[in-house]
């Protein structure tokens, strides 16, 4: 059992606008990611932050509005019913049941209960902004690191024991600018 979180703040300040709300194939980039992870199994799936209006799923306001998505995590963790937290930007560009149930069997092989993340690669890059989480590995020391300061997911990350999962697909590939979204979307 796990929870989904769509992470749905944010200034989307390279991509001009509000990026939950960006339409693809008449669906919301919020709504597809949410889409995806009850698809993958999701026991529970919530919205962290934004104005969103989702008349099926609810959303949570962010604890810690306008100071990034750190924030937004530790809402996500602390709100959610199960340990294992999978916790996933609005702006994935091909959100994928398949490769968040692959994010949820990594983390279970790896050996979440002994770790603290499950982080996907893409590109040579983690994607922190989409990860399966260890609520008991992870909550209290990203709490910790927040209350001294620190607003980075990674930097705040950085003393955990986290796994580094490279994906291969583009299930975890998302948008910033809006080059990024194309005419076939």
């Amino acid at each position: 059992m796990w929870s989904g979180v769509v992470l749905a703040g944010g200034a989307s300040r390279r991509m001009g606008r509000d990026k939950a709300t960006i339409e693809i194939a008449g669906r919301t980039m919020a709504a597809r990611v949410a889409d995806a992870l009850e698809a993958a199994g999701a026991s529970e799936v919530f919205f962290v932050g934004g104005g969103l209006s989702d008349h099926v799923r609810r959303t949570v306001p962010d604890d810690h509005p306008g100071v990034g998505p750190l924030g937004a995590l530790l809402t996500a963790l602390r709100t959610a019913a199960s340990d294992l937290v999978v916790v996933l930007a609005c702006d994935l560009l091909e959100p994928s049941a398949g490769a968040i149930r692959r994010l949820v069997e990594e983390s279970d092989q790896s050996g979440l209960a002994s770790r603290a993340a499950t982080v996907p690669v893409v590109g040579g890059t983690p994607q922190w902004l989409h990860g399966a989480w260890s609520r008991t590995g992870s909550l209290e020391p990203l709490a910790a690191a927040f209350a001294a300061g620190e607003r980075s997911i990674h930097r705040a990350a950085n003393a955990l024991n986290v796994h580094f999962y490279n994906e291969a697909g583009r299930g975890f590939a998302d948008a910033d600018a809006p080059g990024d979204l194309t005419d076939d979307r």
